[in-house]
Parts: C-alpha cells; structure tokens; sequence
C-alpha cells in the first residue's frame, strides 16, 4: 500500500474568517432553485426535488430533443410537415397552424419557444417520431441520458396531466443543458415576438410570454407556464460578468414569478461569483525527489479547478502525497490528491494531482548511493 503524507495547507482567502451572508429570500413558492450550470452548483433552492406538474415548461425538453434531431441530420429546420388535425385542434397557446399546411421547422420551432404554441410542440413531435406518443418515449429517453431523476413526461405541450412532472432541479438542469449544447438554438429564447399567419389568414404577433426579456437586458431566457395545476411557473436565464445563472420557481403567481426569479438571480450576483480556483499547468507545489537529476518536481493538476462560492471566502488545500518520490518520475502521471476545504472543514472539491515534469534517474552508482543514503537518513527521523 502506497504511504501518502499531509504537505501542504494554505490559505487562499486574504480573511481571517469569511463575512457572513444573508439567507436566499424566501419566495412562499412551491418549489425553487438557483443554479450555476457550468460548475452545477445549487446556491439556493427548496423542494427542489419535488416532482410536479410544470405546464408549459415541459417544452423545454420537447425543445431540447427537436435541437438535438436537426443537430443530428433527422431533419431539418427546413423541413415542411405537413400539419395534422390533431396539432390543428391543440388547445391552449398557439402560433395557429391549420390542418393541411405545410409549415417549415424554422417557424414551428419559433412558434413552440417565443409563444409557446401548443400546435406546433406536437406538430413536431408527429415530424420527429410518426406520433406524440412516441415523441414522449424519445423524451423520457433524453431525459434519463441527462440525469433527470424526478422528470416523466406524458406529452410535448405542457397540457394538463398528472403523469407529466419534472421538478425544480431537473429544469435546471435541462436549461442548462440546452445552453451548452445548443448555443445557436438558444438565441431563439431571447427574440420577443413572433408571427405566423397561414396561407390566406393574417395574425399580429404575438409576444414573448417571458417578460424578463423586457425587464432586464442581463436576461436572455428562457420559458413560462400555467395550468390550474401547474400554478404559474417561470425559468429564467441570465449573464453578468461572464457568469451564468438559472432561476427556476414553481407554483408562484402570474406577476410574482417574475420579481422571484430576478430577487433569486441579484442574490446570487451579489453573493456568489464563479471562477478558476486553480488553473490547468499551474505549479501548486514542488516535491522533493529522490535519486533523480534534479531534487524537486512540481505538482499540479490536469484540468483547471472551476467552483461557485461565496465571494468573500477562506478556502485551504491539502495536498497529499506519496511519502517517498523516487525517480524516474513521468509528468503527467498522479502524484497523489489535492483537496480544497471550506471554512466548515468541508471537503467541497478533490482532484489528482499530477506530476508537472519528467523527472529523470541519477547514474547507476549515484542512484544506488542516494537511495542506500535516503534509507539511512530514514533511520534518524
């Protein structure tokens, strides 16, 4: 068994001890969450959770698997299905297709996102899948490839349904998701109206449902939703300073849903703050070396470490590793485990730390003498 030894603790933190921060505000919402999608941190939620209707937030999922198809090749945003009587007689919002049409990708993408048009959320699940039915099985799918545990869907609109349910967490996370994988298709949850008219009719277009979007330029996303059930939910995207942050809140109020999710975003700018705790290549330490060319090699990590954490906070690294190093050493190779800690004693982050250089091995007789002089020295410790 390898013997690993404590080499380093250090402060990271200019403070004696981290300024207290106030508690998230409390929303009296059904469910919330606040989350930083590069890092996956939770800064703050409730119910989170919980598994419940979410209405028209169902669409983003349905929105996630049609990017994913054109990104794919199985069609394209080109494409003109022809519109069925079920997609016709959708209730709910609509961009108002009619039967008989055709209708290209392009304008029913834009009619399911900007004006959450129930018609063309399953006019492109019968494009994508024959039927919704099977449209549903391909977003149950997706949804376990993206690790959300509390989402089954039972259609792509959002409609009424018990046995449709995601929760706070998984919406979260699938906004994310859609942001890092499809930044193009993204830009489409920013644009503030949209018009449709069929062939022959005339329609004026129809707001964005996400007034955020009107409210504050930092917001570039995403989606709202309302059933009796449901009661009125709202996931919100948006960026200051080069961070990214998603406010989810279920069972909210028409008008509240909005002031909760911008209350649960300035919270997290004021307090939080995303950055690169220590960088790919950086030399963290250098550790001493037995019988090599040189008496120390330097140690470090592989992939740069990027956290979300309180702005005002005193981080230590433990570094630990083997009690004796003997060369040859490898660069690139582990040379044991670095740990951040918080102020609580937390472990809140580990990584390998690997050697940053080759480290070649003295000459046959200086190689024998170090290590024969290394092991007497032993004996006096």
């Amino acid at each position: 068994m390898k013997q690993f030894r404590f080499l380093l603790l250090i402060s990271l933190s200019a403070n004696l001890f981290s300024s207290p921060i106030p508690k998230p505000p409390d929303l009296g919402v059904g469910s919330y969450i606040l989350y930083e999608p590069t890092t996956e941190t939770v800064i703050a939620s409730f119910n989170e959770n919980e598994s419940v209707e979410v209405a028209s937030l169902t669409k983003l999922m349905t929105s996630y698997v049609v990017a994913d198809q054109i990104k794919q090749g199985y069609i394209s945003m080109e494409d003109e299905p022809t519109i069925s009587i079920k997609a016709w007689q959708t209730p709910g919002s609509q961009m108002f297709v009619r039967e008989g049409t055709k209708v290209k990708v392009s304008d029913l993408v834009k009619g399911m996102v900007i004006i959450s048009g129930n018609d063309a959320s399953v006019a492109l699940a019968e494009h994508i899948a024959g039927s919704e039915e099977n449209f549903v099985y391909l977003m149950d799918q997706y949804a376990v490839d993206l690790g959300l545990i509390n989402s089954d869907f039972n259609n792509s609109s959002g409609l009424p349904d018990p046995n449709n349910v995601s929760s706070a967490l998984d919406l979260a996370k699938l906004t994310g998701a859609i942001i890092r994988d499809f930044p193009d298709h993204y830009q489409i949850y920013k644009e503030k109206e949209f018009s449709y008219s069929a062939p022959g009719e005339y329609v004026a277009p129809q707001p964005n449902r996400n007034r955020l979007l009107h409210l504050d330029d930092m917001f570039d996303g995403v989606k709202t939703g309302y059933t009796r059930a449901a009661g009125h939910c709202l996931v919100g995207s948006s960026i200051r300073d080069d961070m990214r942050l998603i406010a989810v809140v279920l069972g909210s109020g028409i008008d509240k849903r909005f002031a909760d999710v911008r209350a649960l975003v300035g919270y997290g700018y004021q307090y939080f703050k995303t950055r690169e705790i220590v960088s790919s290549g950086d030399v963290i330490d250098s550790l001493s070396v037995i019988a090599g060319n040189q008496d120390s090699v330097s140690v470090g990590v592989d992939k740069s470490i990027v956290m979300t954490l309180k702005k005002n906070i005193d981080l230590e690294f433990q570094i630990l590793a083997q009690e004796r190093i003997v060369a040859p050493v490898v660069g690139g190779t582990t040379a044991g485990t670095l740990k951040i800690i918080d102020e609580d004693g937390n472990i809140i982050n580990e990584s390998e730390l690997i050697f940053l250089e080759d480290v070649e091995k003295l000459g046959f007789f200086q190689y024998w003498f170090a290590l024969i002089w290394d092991w007497i020295k032993s004996l006096f410790i």
